[in-house]
């Protein structure tokens, strides 16, 4: 997708050309095309770069729409017709260290509490110690609690209420949100990748969005996405000291009670019901209207509608079956002699 220019600052037009020269990579194709995003291999559109690291043959597979991929050698002639490539040894890594270079976060300081450059209605309340920055808007009789950052060009709608040393970058938010004290939107996800000289962080490019109605609970933690957005759907409540990865597409009227974790591009369905500590591993389906016991673990997806257990979670009439059974053969045993 398209770097927002709101939260991510940019070289200005950048080319294939200087993309190769970045990564240290081989350009196959036109260096003069401009590139306008990052994106993963699956999801790249018009203008947008991605890296490819699977078996040569499946580099077919990557989007068509992708301006350029770095790729290694041998996956570079699979590349989909009209893909440059960019041919280097380590894509990702490469991938990463470029991007990081051309786009970067703009930074949470300001040298004033508001910015003359921000957006804040008249009826909004804006406590003392508050530092708005350069492009955020603050929609109509939102309250903001004192301490808060709101980031550059991040837009906060309607009627909102924003607790006390919150920090919200990198975001999109809705009408009638709350987000209660030390809550903290838009910060990089978790994503680390092995270098030359140990673990690097990855840029993560993407945005948090947030719905109307959504309320978030003390310090809780939404990250921005990768490539893609976190988005959390309207009338979700998320409970105390939780968080959501980077990706993470939240449905709507989601509860996720206290401790609640859900790991980066998870997919959690409407109505569905996170009881307190639940985990989820990444990339896992969550099925609308389903929910999970406090506790549970999940490291697979789980069908709509249905109610799971335990760790690793399965449908909950078969982890109590085995609790049960677990009781039984315990109360059998003899005491020792």
């Amino acid at each position: 997708m398209p770097v927002d220019s709101r939260f991510f600052a940019s070289e200005g037009a950048v080319t294939l050309g200087r993309w190769a020269e970045l990564a240290g990579a081989d350009l196959v194709g036109d260096p003069k095309i401009e590139v306008r995003g990052v994106a993963s291999a699956s999801s790249a559109g018009r203008g947008d770069v991605c890296f490819f690291e699977g078996k040569p043959v499946d580099a077919a597979k990557i989007s068509p729409d992708a301006a350029a991929c770095l790729v290694k050698s041998e996956a570079a002639e699979h590349l989909p017709a009209g893909v440059a490539a960019l041919i280097c040894e380590a894509p990702k890594l490469m991938h990463a260290r470029a991007g990081g270079e051309i786009f970067k976060v703009r930074p949470l300081v300001a040298s004033e509490a508001f910015s003359p450059d921000a957006q804040i209605h008249d009826s909004a309340e804006i406590s003392i110690g508050v530092v708005v920055c350069a492009g955020a808007a603050i929609g109509e009789r939102t309250q903001i609690g004192p301490g808060t950052v709101i980031g550059p060009g991040v837009q906060i709608g309607r009627d909102c209420v924003i607790g006390s040393h919150v920090s919200i970058e990198c975001a999109l938010i809705g009408d009638g949100v709350k987000l209660a004290s030390g809550v903290r939107i838009g910060q990089a996800g978790f994503g680390v990748i092995g270098g030359p000289e140990g673990a690097e962080d990855i840029p993560q490019f993407g945005r948090v969005i947030i719905q109307d109605k959504v309320t978030i609970g003390s310090n809780s933690t939404v990250d921005r996405g990768a490539f893609d957005d976190t988005i959390i759907g309207e009338r979700t409540k998320i409970d105390n000291l939780c968080h959501i990865g980077h990706n993470v597409v939240v449905g709507r009227s989601v509860a996720i009670a206290a401790y609640g974790g859900i790991s980066g591009s998870c997919w959690i369905g409407d109505g569905a019901r996170l009881g307190g500590r639940a985990g989820v591993a990444d990339h896992v389906r969550i099925g609308v209207g389903s929910s999970l016991a406090a506790g549970a673990g999940v490291f697979r997806d789980i069908p709509d509608g249905e109610t799971w257990g335990g760790t690793p979670a399965r449908p909950l009439r078969d982890y109590m079956r085995e609790i049960a059974w677990l009781s039984k053969q315990t109360k059998k045993r003899k005491p020792a002699q």
